[in-house]
Parts: structure tokens; sequence; C-alpha cells
């Protein structure tokens, strides 16, 4: 055994033995319990940072853990590997997204792999692989077919340089964030996935997720915003004819203070006033370049314009006259409201500004009101939701094709199961100016699967969240011929799933939505994908968020040359709980340094003989039983801390009998935070060939029962000292040895004892 400690030579040494064993291969036959640790699959940017180095150490302790334990574990990975960062690294270095991911895919694998992670490697894949993608293709049609996809038009954020569609977190102030170019409102076709189908049992089955943080189940509750409220219309004329503008409100015991009506630029009332009206038309116009953000909405200077349109009240028969308004969304309820001033900030606003009626009332009983409009055939109680159907149509390149063919003749037309999957062309480099897809031939002509007249595939890419909504199940069966197999029947839910709390929302949802999906065709046959779900937190530095913009991070490849794997990762686990906020600290890895090296140390120069102290187990043995007890709560750090300890008492007493099963303890406890230098302390110290086969060290009762108690002693409720007696001291004997003591002969002074007061396993208080 070498005398220094190493970190080089001991991380080759035991991945070289992981690898050669495969000890992280999962076994989808096994009789053991089943383990599926699952931490999100990262996007292949290029280089890790210390965010993936926390979620995937924390992930990596847990199963490591759990295999030690006597669970059959798997630990999966893989590549989130399409979307728009490939293609703007595709624009700015002029080679293909496919060739710069596929290269970030290479050099990530390895610094992962430097880790040390337990990770059966076996699993891996990448979303951008048409071997995966081809089962988003496959599920979409079968979604058509049932009516969960479907095609409408859509009102987007468009940008006409870069003749795209932009999320609303790429209008930065009304413009393309990349080209600075003045965003459009468009409304173009788009394929939606029927997510609102679901919504009420999306919503009732986050209180079968008790594994779940409650922040994130109030997170998801209020995205679904579920509301009971009553929809109704107002009347009005259009030549001739009788027809409805509908609304819908929670507050309908408002409605007597109604004094106008605002629709959206794009309701079908608008486009009939602004016919005859240019100025309206202009101001339509002017409305469809700003946000479709509800949050903006709130903010935003509040514009509008007449239509020269009336509605009637539903009530009282009152003309109300009716208004665009930039502030109210036709992607909302029916894109149109009923506009209170008297009783909502926003109305009032708007009302002042164009010197609107405000119109003070008293409160009606809701029950009331949608009785009497349900009466009149204008209206009913409803129940709506905030949640809005899943558009995954993107105007981009680098994603999975839409499997789907536009003929003149036939209109839309599922690509055939045979001709699946529609493979990406992978040489493609973009230049920013719109899909390249529109201008491969050999990509977009085809032949009509229905009357075999030459046709167009569709050039739109799905939304990337469509990649991530399953991956996981794909993991448990990565080489079946089907979407999935009975292999997850044995694998699925995931026990626990580690990630950030910005995925608690979107990704989440989605992945509970695919899952009831699957589970309504008969693929799958659990209802939610995840049983525990931790959110780490941030890896902070100088107290803001680590990022290559702001010049504060800290590259871990150059930490793991410096210091090892081992000391970056107990570092990141000792340094806060997994779901807080780390704050980085130099000194705090120097630290982990040198608790590595000491404990190499102690493991060269261990004797293995000498006299056995019962102190130094019971100490081993209650640290043991306390860090259990933390790992059972996630709170690794205190783990951590418990190992500190051991070794500290371990230095102390290094020639104790116990020491050498103390030191067996402290390699099993620090194995899956520490694994590389635990795996050859272990051999070199002769304690077995492979630790992650040793049985998970439990705290024995025999060793944590004291032979001796210290007990306060008190003369007349005075502290005077401590007096040492047997645990298992009668009251008697305990008193005996209290009036025996110097200190009780020093401060009774010869005065007469009155009574001993016993207060077991505490004091002694002789009163004189």
């Amino acid at each position: 055994m070498q005398e220094k400690y190493s970190p080089l030579d001991i991380e080759q040494a035991a991945q070289s033995y992981w690898n050669a064993t495969a000890s992280f291969r999962a076994d989808d036959h096994s009789t053991q319990p089943k383990y599926y640790c699952l931490s999100m699959f990262p996007y292949p940017s290029g280089k890790l940072h210390m965010g993936h180095v926390r979620n995937y150490t924390i992930g990596d302790v847990l199963a490591r853990w759990h295999k030690m334990r006597g669970f059959n574990v798997l630990q999966p990975m893989g590549w989130d590997a399409f979307g728009l960062p490939a293609e703007n690294a595709a624009i700015a270095h002029g080679v293909p997204p496919a060739v710069w991911t596929k290269d970030n895919i290479a050099h990530m694998k390895q610094q992962l792999q430097s880790l040390g992670l337990g990770v059966d490697w076996d699993r891996e894949l990448a979303t951008c692989q048409p071997d995966y993608y081809r089962w988003n293709q496959w599920l979409f049609l079968r979604m058509l077919e049932k009516g969960t996809a479907y095609k409408k038009t859509q009102v987007v954020n468009w940008d006409p340089v870069d003749q795209t569609v932009l999320a609303n977190e790429q209008v930065i102030e009304g413009r393309g964030w990349r080209t600075g170019a003045l965003v459009e409102k468009r409304e173009i076709p788009g394929y939606y996935l029927a997510i609102t189908k679901y919504a009420e049992e999306l919503l009732t089955s986050l209180d079968s997720l008790p594994g779940w943080p409650e922040r994130v189940r109030a997170m998801q509750a209020n995205w679904i915003g579920k509301s009971v409220g009553v929809r109704f219309a107002f009347p009005y004329d259009q030549e001739g004819q009788r027809e409805l503008l509908w609304v819908y409100t929670t507050r309908a015991d408002t409605i007597m203070g109604v004094t106008f009506c605002a629709v959206a630029a794009e309701h079908p009332l608008a486009t009939l006033a602004a016919q005859n009206n240019p100025a309206l038309a202009a101001f339509i116009d002017e409305c469809k370049h700003g946000s479709v953000m509800e949050a903006d909405m709130a903010t935003m200077e509040k514009k509008g314009m007449a239509t020269g349109l009336f509605v009637e009240h539903p009530l009282t028969g009152e003309r109300l006259p009716v208004w665009v308004a930039n502030y109210v969304l036709m992607s909302y309820g029916e894109g149109a409201v009923m506009a209170v001033p008297a009783h909502d900030e926003r109305d009032m606003v708007f009302a002042e500004k164009y010197g609107l009626p405000v119109k003070q009332i008293e409160l009606a009983s809701i029950a009331t009101i949608a009785a009497e409009l349900k009466a009149k055939g204008l209206g009913d109680v409803q129940v709506q939701y905030r949640l809005r159907d899943w558009g995954i149509s993107r105007q981009r390149y680098w994603g999975c094709p839409i499997p789907i063919i536009h003929c003149e003749q036939c209109g839309s037309v599922p690509v055939p199961d045979d001709q699946l999957p529609v493979v990406l062309p992978e040489d493609c480099v973009p230049d920013g100016s719109g899909n390249p897809l529109a201008k491969r031939a050999d990509f977009l002509v085809c032949p009509c699967p229905t009357c075999g007249k030459p046709a167009r595939r569709e050039t739109d890419t799905m939304d990337t969240f469509v990649d991530s909504s399953w991956y996981y199940a794909r993991y448990c069966a990565p080489d079946a011929q089907t979407m999935v197999d009975h292999r997850t029947d044995h694998w699925m839910p995931v026990d626990q799933y580690v990630g950030g709390i910005e995925h608690a929302i979107l990704h989440l949802l989605y992945s509970r939505f695919w899952t009831k999906v699957m589970r309504d065709m008969g693929l799958v046959h659990y209802d939610e994908p995840f049983t525990h779900l931790l959110t780490q937190g941030m890896v902070l530095k100088d107290g803001s968020k680590m990022s290559k913009s702001k010049g504060n991070g800290v590259d871990p490849q150059a930490l793991i040359e410096q210091y090892g794997a081992d000391t970056a990762r107990f570092f990141i686990i000792f340094a806060a709980p997994p779901d807080q906020s780390l704050d980085w600290s130099d000194a705090g890895v120097e630290g982990a340094y040198r608790f590595l090296k000491r404990l190499w140390a102690l493991g060269a120069t261990l004797p293995k003989n000498g006299e056995g102290s019962s102190s130094l187990r019971r100490e081993i043995h209650g640290l043991l039983k306390q860090a259990n007890y933390d790992l059972g709560r996630l709170q690794f750090n205190t783990v951590a801390s418990a190992a500190m300890k051991m070794l500290n008492a371990l230095e102390k007493s290094p020639s104790d009998a116990h020491a050498s099963e103390g030191f067996s303890i402290l390699l099993r406890l620090l194995s899956p935070i520490t694994p590389h230098i635990c795996h050859v302390l272990w051999r070199e110290m002769g304690y077995g060939d492979d630790i992650l086969h040793a049985p998970w060290p439990e705290p024995l009762e025999e060793a944590l029962v004291q032979d001796e108690i210290e007990l306060v002693l008190q003369i007349n409720g005075k502290t005077r000292g401590n007096v040492r007696v047997a645990s298992s001291a009668d009251k008697a004997s305990i008193e005996a040895t209290a009036l025996a003591s110097e200190m009780a002969q020093k401060f009774m002074e010869d005065r007469p004892v009155k009574k001993i007061i016993v207060v077991p396993n505490r004091l002694v208080n002789i009163v004189v």
C-alpha cells in the first residue's frame, strides 16, 4: 500500500475494476428488490459544470447506498440532444448540429465517467438517434388516431428575419432575442397534444405523490389552475342574425357592474369591426406585435379602441360597447372578457384611460346569477383550467420530424408505421434564414402514402419536451423493438428522480401526461412516472449562481485533475443539504482533500490488534446510528460530517482493538460519497475484494450500551462536580458512590444528610 494519497492512481484503479466486473449493470431478471435511481439527463453543451456534478453525485450516493443494502439498482444515463442551442452553435461555427452534438456527447461522457458514477452505460441513449425518436413519431400517430393529437391554427411570436417562431422568453421588449427584429403575432397551423383532457387527473393525482416536495406539487397545481366559474353570453345582432359573445368569469357576482366588453385582437368580432375601419385595423396589427405572455399582460400599458359594435347585457338587456384591448389573450378562455371597472383593477385602469363608465354595485350570489343565466339559455356553471393544450410544432431544424405528409389532393396524411422513422438529415448547416429542411428536396419531396402523387413532408419538428417526456421508460428497455416492453413493468416507476427546480412545472407535467397517455393505450401499467422527487439546490459562488456569463464558474475537470473526483464529491455532499443552495468555497475543497489524505494515512498505519475500549466502539456505532437515520432523510451533508467525526475518533485511538472494526464501518459509510478511495482501502486492508458487495453497516445495540454513566453531583442544588457509576447501578449504589466522592466530602462540611435525590441518568443531589 503506497504511503501517500494519490487520487489519480486510486481512481484509475477503482474505475478499471468497475469496468472489468460490470459492477453497475442492472439485472432485468433479478429477484432482489429493484431501485430505479434517475438524475435528469443533461443537454450535451460540451462541458460539465458544477450543477451537473452536484446533480449526478447526489443521485450516485443514493444508487450506491441502495446497492450496498441489497437492492438491484438501475442508474442509467443519456442525452437530451435535440434543441435550439445546437442550431445556434451551428450558425456560429458553420458545422452541422449533429456533428457539434455528437462531439459534445463524447467529451461529456468522458467527464461524467471521471466522476466514478455507478451508471449502467449499456443503456445509454441520445434523443437525436433515429431508433429513439421513431417512437416519438409512432406515439404521436397513435395520439392522432385517438384525437389526443390534433392540428389547429395557433397565435405565435414570429421573427420575420429568422423566419421562425420564438418562445415567449425569446421576445425581449417586442424584438427577437437574436435578430432584434420586431416580432409579429402570426396565426399559423400547428399540432397540439390535448393535455387538457387529463387536467383533472393531473391535478387530483398530485395527492398520490407524498414523495414529492410540497412546493413542487403546489407549483403544478397552480399551473393547472382549476377554477369554477360561469360561462355565459352577451347577445348581439349581426346582419339580422342573433349571435352570442361568450365570456368566462370566476366573478359572476359582479355581473351587474359590467359597463363594456373587451375582445382580443384576433377575436372574430375584432376582425368584423375592422373591415371598414382602417384605424382599428392598424391598432389590431399593432396588438399582434405584442407579447402573448400572461405575465406581460399584467404589467404592460393598457391600450384599446372601440369597435363601434354593441352587445346586450344578458340579464338587463342594456347596450354595452365592445372594445379591442391589448390585454385580452385569444388563447385564454373565450378571447373576450366582461369588464367590471368597479371590481377589477385592470378594468378600472382601462376605463379611466378611455372615459368609460364605472358602476358601483352590491355583489350578488354566484349561484343565483348562474341559475338565472341558465334559465335564459345564456350560460351555466363551468369548471375551467388555466392549463392549455401543448403546442408541439416548432419551425426549427434540429428536432424530431413530425411524421405528416402534405398532399394537395388528400390533405395532411400520417406517415405509415412501416415508413418510420422519418429520419432527420444530419448534414444541414443552419444559417439563420428559416428552417433548412424547407430547402432540402431530398427530405421535402415524397409520394403521398394515400394516392401516390407527389407531396411534401412536414418541415416542423417536435418540441424537445417531447423527447424528455418518456426517456426514463426507454432506459428500461433500450434495445426493445417496440416503444417499451415487459421490462418496463419490472423497473417503473422511477423510485427516486433528481433534478433542478427549474423543471418543476413543464417537464414534470408533460412526463406525467405522457405516462397517462401510454397507460391508456395499454403500453405501461403505472399511473405516475416518479415516486420520489428531489430538487437539488443551486451551486453559488460569491452569492450568485455559477455561470460562464458571470465569470464565476469553476471547471469540474480542473478540480478533478488537481484534487481527484472523490474530493469534488465529498465537498459537494458535505457543503449543504441536497435541496438547499451550496456556497462554493475553495477552502472547503482544500478541507475535503485534507480529510481524504488523513483517511488514507490512517489506513496505511492502522494496526490490526491492541487493547479494546468500549468507549471508541460506542462512539463509532452511535455516529453510525445517526448517519443511517440521516441517509433515510436524504440529509447527506450530516452523513459526511459523521464520517469526519469517526475519523477523528479513530485517529485518537488507532491501536484500539475496535479500531479495525470502526475503520471498516467508516469505509462503508463513506463508500457512496467517495467510492474510489473506499474501494481501494477496503481491498488493501483485507476486508474483502469489493466493498460494493459488503453488507451495509448497522449499529449494534450491545455496542451502544454504556458500562458507566456520568452523573452531575449537586450539594443543596448547586453543581459541585461529577461522579461515575455503573450504568446498571441501583439507587442505593448511586447514593453510596456520591457520598463517598471527594467533592461531596469537601462541600458537605461534615453536616448530616437530610435526603438524597437521584434523577436517573442525569444527576444526584445531596441535601444537607
